[in-house]
């Protein structure tokens, strides 16, 4: 029989080598083995050694405080760290912006991709991720000091286009976490409650001829665990250490639950509803912009409060909630418990959660607002000498069909009071985050409104919409002054032409029937037949109108009224507040059109909105003098025989 792999964690950290590359597992709170990174730390403070590593990780592995990578933030231990988000990681965060280790910031997703590109033997990876950021070479190539002058990523040209090519990272020790491994180091995750990239690091490092050391909670015996449930085989396992309970917590929130295991299915309401205040309203306007059937990526911090109304809404089941480390479906849990979820269809690898991410498989994101600029540009990354950085977010948000950013509109020490009346500032946040230049670009206005990249910025009192010229403000809440509460607190002034407010329902307790305005369960009641009169009421007001299936559907309803008249109607249609993505407007029209040329006799329409007046006319152009600012005139009209 093969020897027992199982050593003690100071064996384990005796492993690792002066000037080794090591790469650790671990996401937020979830995965991180602390039991080897205990015992390495130990070992240096005892001995000095090991000293002079390289650290290569994803996601964020730490509490903020001392455990996960913190316990790695010495001087002299560490030389240089590649990682995709730093803000949990403070004590290393700090060495590298000081100037003591070199670092560089680079997109999780990549990172975690190039994990299987480095166990495949190849050079690198090439993508668009990153272009026009700060991790662009033009940028700064996602350096974080002076001294880190090695390239990380460099600018090609392939086939006309502008790519980034990301070298692969040299790694010779990979610090993992598992459930259960058997005296082979075969390793299962039964308890875990994401996989990440486990199998990916460890080939990596095996196949480069280094070490890898896996945490796990108990031993069995060779041979004894079912073959589909090994995620690491043994064969790429060089040394198993069994880790004492407190170092392994399923997260930094959470010592255990089977809801997290996916092995249950708990009650609803399991995850409580929030309270009705700022984080909760910036929630609820993002929700309206769910996409039915949709897929959607909810980021870190103020966006995880939207998964929370999603349920509260009942719409969980009528779209699929992810987050980057490789959940899909169910709802995910916020705070140290970020990346959990519970009640998901599938849990896959995180690399290839970014491949389906950076596909354009997402539909929506939901992501985090730090700060923003004229130009629509966001940061997330770097305030001065604070990092955060980037994590998920570039690849995210540059590759999502849709954005919406959420955030307040100011930050430290804002005081929010939210009643029925809408919204009131009892007390500014003494930072801006409107301002004239971003410190950093985290995601570029300026790429997405070339590319036609629909994003919204959504605040607790206002919400803007990117266009080539930059933010147009086109919603403030209730009980806030414009001048006072938005304009005088930007750096500069956005576009402002009409205003609408914030949907009230938004500020109110309880539910907000969300569910029957995103699946359209009202429409039949949005349509309205007098016989006697021969006239068809279409009442669109505040329709959103995002899909193809969405004018169908409409179309249809539309149709079985009028052939059941059987002649042709006069008809009013209700168009204030009524939205509709501009790549469908065509569609729309030629639905209009042929519904005109079968059933209608003559059409009128009417908007409060002048701008929604112009572009009623440029989608309607033979119509234009058919559209009206108000209800009583659209009716006059049709009054009057058309003429």
């Amino acid at each position: 029989m093969k020897a027992s792999k199982v050593v003690s964690p100071a064996e384990a950290a005796a492993l690792i080598k002066d000037g080794d590359s090591i790469t650790t597992s671990g996401f937020v709170g979830i995965g991180v083995p602390d039991e080897l990174l205990a015992a390495v730390e130990e070992r240096f403070i005892e001995t000095g050694h090991p000293r002079d590593l390289s650290l290569v990780f994803a996601a964020g592995q730490g509490d903020g405080k001392e455990r996960g990578l913190n316990r790695l933030g010495h001087e002299g231990l560490l030389k240089r760290v590649v990682g995709g988000h730093w803000g949990l990681i403070p004590k290393v965060a700090k060495l590298a912006t000081e100037g003591k280790i070199e670092g560089w910031n680079l997109p999780q997703g990549v990172i975690s991709q190039l994990y299987r590109d480095i166990a495949a033997g190849k050079p690198g990876m090439l993508s668009k991720v990153g272009l026009e950021t700060f991790v662009d070479p033009r940028q700064g190539g996602g350096a974080i000091n002076d001294i880190s002058i090695k390239p990380q990523v460099e600018l090609m040209n392939i086939g006309g286009e502008e790519v980034l090519f990301y070298p692969s990272q040299k790694l010779t020790v990979a610090l993992l976490r598992g459930t259960t491994a058997d005296e082979a180091g075969n390793v299962t995750m039964e308890r875990e409650a994401l996989t990440i990239d486990n199998l990916a690091q460890a080939m990596a490092v095996h196949n480069a001829g280094g070490v890898v050391i896996v945490q796990v909670e108990r031993v069995a015996r060779a041979g004894s665990l079912p073959a589909r449930d090994v995620h690491i085989p043994g064969i790429l396992v060089d040394a198993i250490v069994v880790a004492k309970p407190e170092n392994h917590v399923q997260t930094y929130s959470t010592a255990f639950s089977q809801a997290f295991t996916n092995r249950i299915r708990p009650p609803l309401g399991e995850i409580p509803a929030m309270p009705l205040d700022a984080r909760k309203v910036i929630a609820r306007r993002c929700a309206f912009e769910l996409p039915v059937n949709g897929v959607v990526n909810l980021g870190i911090g103020m966006p995880e409060g939207v998964a929370s109304v999603a349920a509260e809404e009942g719409l969980l089941e009528h779209l699929t909630l992810t987050a980057e480390p490789g959940v899909i479906g169910g709802q995910p849990a916020s705070g140290l418990d970020f990346g959990a979820a519970v009640n998901t269809d599938a849990v896959i690898p995180q690399n290839n959660q970014f491949d389906f991410y950076d596909g354009g498989g997402l539909d929506m994101t939901c992501l985090g607002l730090a700060q923003a600029d004229a130009a629509g540009n966001v940061n997330v990354s770097r305030f001065g000498p604070r990092l955060a950085g980037a994590g998920g977010f570039i690849n995210i948000s540059q590759n999502a069909r849709a954005v919406v950013f959420a955030g307040t509109f100011t930050a430290q020490g804002l005081d929010v009071h939210i009643n029925e009346d809408g919204c009131e500032i009892r007390q500014e946040g003494r930072s801006r985050k409107f301002l004239e230049h971003v410190e950093q670009i985290s995601f570029s206005g300026k790429r997405a409104a070339r590319l036609g990249q629909p994003v919204l910025y959504v605040t607790e009192r206002c919400v803007f919409e990117l266009t080539p010229t930059g933010l147009h403000l086109i919603e403030i809440a209730p009980g806030v002054d414009l001048e006072r509460d938005i304009l005088n607190l930007m750096e500069v002034r956005p576009i402002v032409d009409e205003v609408a407010l914030m949907d009230p329902r938004i500020f109110r307790i309880g539910e907000m029937g969300l569910r029957t305005d995103l699946l359209h369960l009202d429409l039949p009641d949005r349509i309205a037949l007098d016989p006697s009169m021969g006239q068809l009421f279409l009442n669109f007001e505040k329709l959103r109108i995002r899909t193809q299936e969405e004018i169908d559907l409409v179309g249809r309803l539309v149709a079985e009224v009028c052939v059941a008249h059987g002649k042709p109607v006069d008809v009013v249609v209700n168009y204030d507040g009524f939205r509709i993505d501009e790549a469908l407007e065509s569609s729309w029209a030629e639905m209009v059109n042929d519904l005109t040329t079968r059933h209608y006799r003559t059409v009128s329409r009417y908007s409060g909105s002048a701008f929604m007046r112009m572009k009623l006319g440029e989608v309607f152009p033979d119509a234009r003098t058919h559209i009206f600012e108000t209800s009583a005139q659209a009716q006059s009209y049709i009054g009057s025989d058309g003429t």
